[in-house]
Order: structure tokens, then C-alpha cells, then sequence
């Protein structure tokens, strides 16, 4: 399977020929939309149509973030205002309701995704909800309870297959300690080992999700000179051993902040450290060309990972 080790975005509403071009003939591995991409139903199941012809792969791996209310992209297609600490929230007072209302809103946001075309959607958040949550991960995690996330996340991958889409899991190893936002800075974590594994590490451990996305942060007992993107020992000592996660690891997004080199040299230390695919956000289809041209293509590992959520699409 000849693709590049990228998740490219595009800039508006339709693609540029430029972005044509990278699709045709660059080969990127998938492809993640943003508000910037959807104005109405019409325009967004032409715009998913097209990319699928242009890529000539009718099964493109095309993500998005719609985990509710304060992360959502689809608008007024779905009016999703609920977040995954309400569902949590809910879930503490009646279990046996929340978990059918969370069934139902699956399938709606999933027969949603599927009629457009979208077939991964970033969720769900496994990140602990903590005192020293920044407030940009707060009312997207389900619980400060780690049981309860674990048993949603569970509950949330397990319904979102049964309706034919993938799920990433996210932000491994854990974002809830961090009390800053790696969109605009590098969140240090002090926590010791012992404690990220009590609590931030539990319910990433044995996840079946296809899909998992990195944190952009330093925990400073683990790794006290890269984010956990760029770590390999974080990558490989406790993402793949410890909590043994055994599908496509994607980094978040490479232009993001928290991540101090430039596009390609941040690139290229994820694919390093052992993430799988590389995440590209801003939308810049030149910043986008010069990383596809650049990254190797897909490892064997990714390319056989990508075959069996090929075949789980059918």
C-alpha cells in the first residue's frame, strides 16, 4: 500500500488544484476536515465525493473532531451539543439510561458521518478530568472518575464500530495533568510515574481503538527532554508495552505550539519516536506539498493496520 505517512488538511469550502495535485499524485495517507471545510450538507458530501475521486480510493481514510459541544465541526448538520463530561455527568446519576442515550447519540452522530462520507472521528477523549486541568480539555473528558472513563471509552469505540467508523483514542498517554495548552505552549508534567500510572494512564490500557492520537507534552519522570511525541521511550516503553496499544499511532497536530522545530523537522522527529502517521492541521497546501514530498511513505506495520480498517469498512 504505497501512502505517505500524513493526515493533510485543505483550506476552505473546495479544493484548490493545488490540493488536487497532492491528492492525485502525493499520495497522503488520510486527510482530517475542520469548520473551515463545511458550510451545508450539500457542500460537504461534494466536497468528501470529490476528494474520494481525486485520491482514486473510495474508502480515504477522512477524519474529524466532532466529540460535542465545544469541539464540534459539523454546525447546524447536527446541532451536537453535548459534551463528554455531561454524558459522564449523567452517567454518575443513572447508569442504565445515560448508557441507551449515549447508544442513540452514537448512532445518530455516526449515520451523520457515514452519509457524508466521513469515516473516523477523533473521539473518544480518555483524559482524566483533575484539578489542574486546563480548561481547553475540562468539559471534554468524561469524569475525574478513571473507572468511569475507561468504561465509556469502552462503551463509546464499541458502538462507534458497530456502526462502521473509526475512533481515535486520545491524548495518550493523558492530557488531564497538563495545566497548560499545547496549542500555544509545551504543558511540563511533574506527576511522578507512579501516579500518571494510577490515574492518567488507566483507561488507555488495552484500548481496541484502531485509531490512537499523542499528547504534545513533557512528563518530566518519564522523558525530561521530549513530549511524548517525540519520545521514544514514552512511544515504546509505555504507549505500546504498558498500555499495550496495538493499532495506527498519529500525532497530534504537528503545528501546534507546543512542538519547538519547524514543520518537517517536527514531522520527521514523530515518524522518529514512532508515531505512524503524522497530523498536519493549518490548511496551507504549500507547508502541506513540501511535507507529503518529503515523509516516507507508510511502514509495513500501518500499511497492514490501514488493510484490516479497510476491510472493517466494508
Amino acid at each position: 500500500m504505497k501512502k505517505k505517512a500524513i493526515i493533510i488538511s485543505i483550506k476552505g469550502y473546495k479544493l484548490l488544484e493545488k490540493e488536487r495535485e497532492i491528492l492525485k499524485n502525493e499520495k497522503p495517507w488520510g486527510l482530517i476536515l475542520f469548520k473551515r471545510n463545511i458550510n451545508n450538507l450539500n457542500q460537504i458530501k461534494k466536497l468528501v465525493k470529490e476528494i474520494r475521486i481525486v485520491s482514486k480510493d473510495r474508502k480515504f481514510p477522512i477524519m474529524i473532531d466532532e466529540e460535542g459541544s465545544s469541539v464540534t465541526r459539523l454546525g447546524e448538520i447536527l446541532y451536537n451539543n453535548i459534551s463528554q463530561k455531561n454524558l459522564g455527568d449523567f452517567y454518575l446519576i443513572e447508569k442504565k439510561i445515560s448508557l441507551l442515550i449515549y447508544k442513540n447519540y452514537i448512532k445518530k452522530i455516526t449515520s451523520v458521518l457515514k452519509d457524508i462520507g466521513i469515516n473516523i472521528n477523533t473521539v473518544p477523549v480518555l483524559d482524566v478530568l483533575q484539578k489542574e486541568t486546563h480548561k481547553i480539555i475540562e468539559d471534554r473528558c468524561f469524569s475525574r472518575n478513571k473507572n468511569i472513563v475507561k468504561k465509556l471509552g469502552k462503551f463509546c469505540i464499541k458502538h462507534y464500530e458497530m456502526n462502521k467508523v473509526g475512533t481515535v483514542i486520545k491524548h495518550i498517554p493523558g492530557h488531564g495533568c497538563a495545566s497548560s495548552d499545547s496549542h500555544f505552549k509545551m504543558p511540563i508534567v511533574k506527576k511522578s510515574l507512579q501516579k500518571l500510572k494510577e490515574i492518567d494512564f488507566f483507561p488507555f490500557k488495552s484500548s481496541k481503538s484502531k485509531f490512537a492520537m499523542t499528547a504534545h507534552i513533557r512528563y518530566e519522570n518519564i522523558d525530561k527532554k521530549n513530549v511524548a511525541t517525540f519520545s521514544k521511550r514514552i512511544i515504546k516503553n509505555v504507549i505500546r508495552k504498558k498500555m499495550r496499544f496495538k493499532g495506527i499511532l498519529i500525532s497530534d497536530d504537528i503545528s501546534m505550539k507546543a512542538l519547538k522545530y519547524n514543520l518537517l523537522e517536527n514531522a520527521k522527529r514523530s515518524l522518529s519516536a514512532g508515531c505512524n502517521l503524522v497530523l498536519y492541521c493549518s490548511g496551507n497546501y504549500r507547508d502541506a506539498h513540501k511535507l507529503v514530498r518529503a515523509l516516507p511513505f507508510i511502514d509495513k506495520f500501518t500499511a497492514k493496520k490501514t488493510s484490516e480498517f479497510y476491510k472493517f469498512l466494508r
